[in-house]
């Protein structure tokens, strides 16, 4: 649809009557969807109200959320094809609407920092960490791991929380924690490693119960990879604890109990 050719306006003056830039114009007449006029006697292409009727639907139908690519049917559709298609843009906006919030709310999430990433139990353990005198990297390597534990051996994690709260309650473990941390710094063939980890693995052999690991994540065919992508973060900067780790390890499997071994 297109207006004479004489009088009407620029191109200019179409795009600020309809609201919309010379760009977007000439971008709806490279997608067929408004036609271009011929040139005046001037050589300049000259905008009659019907281009200018086109402009604005075409406007008003990509500004209220309709793709392009449906404009065009949707003008030429007849009036119950129009309802139906109007019925079926207003859905996918609804559903973009409630995407959106959903990426509002988890960005409002992220001004809490580990909220996001962890629940309010899990962040009352990293607390206790703080209160029994653990320094800030060691507690930020905790916060770590149980970020990990969660997304990647989610059984686990839901058994976790309550060991963690168990041992931080047992004077003796907090004690040879502080100890393990402190075994960072040694050289990994220090045979004081070896006394650490046989006294690691009697406290916690003492609490059996707790050590249990879920049978649904071990029955998992990469358990082995995920537990080791949690249990050994942070080791490569420090091979004695990867020393420690493994010697307490190879204790507890020997008493019988499963832990993952790639």
């Amino acid at each position: 649809m297109t207006g004479k050719t004489t009088g009407g306006v620029t191109i200019g003056q179409a795009a600020a009557f309809a609201g919309v830039t010379v760009k977007t114009v000439r971008h709806y007449h490279r997608h067929g969807l408004v036609d271009e006029p011929r040139r005046d006697g001037s050589g300049y292409r000259r905008y009659g109200s019907a281009d200018l009727l086109r402009l604005i639907q075409v406007r008003t139908l990509a500004a209220a959320g309709v793709p392009l690519a449906e404009v065009g049917p949707l003008l030429d559709a007849d009036a119950e094809e129009f309802a139906t298609a109007l019925v079926d843009v207003e859905q996918r906006l609804t559903d973009r609407i409630a995407e959106l919030t959903a990426r509002r709310d988890t960005l409002r999430q992220l001004a809490d920092g580990d909220r996001l990433l962890l629940p309010g139990r899990a962040l009352a353990v990293l607390d206790r960490f703080t209160e029994l005198g653990f320094d800030p990297d060691y507690t930020a390597g905790q916060r770590e791991a149980l970020v990990l534990a969660r997304v990647l051996a989610p059984e686990v994690f839901d058994s976790l929380l309550p060991q963690l709260e168990h041992r931080l309650g047992d004077p003796e473990y907090v004690d040879l924690t502080k100890r393990c941390r402190e075994a960072e710094t040694w050289p990994p063939d220090d045979p004081r490693i070896e006394e650490l980890a046989s006294a690691l693995a009697d406290n916690l052999l003492a609490n059996r119960e707790l050590l249990a690991m879920s049978t649904d994540f071990l029955a998992r065919p990469d358990a082995a990879a995920r537990y080791r992508l949690i249990d050994s973060h942070r080791e490569d900067d420090w091979p004695a604890s990867a020393r420690l780790t493994a010697l307490v390890e190879a204790k507890l499997r020997a008493a019988g109990f499963g832990i993952p071994q790639s």
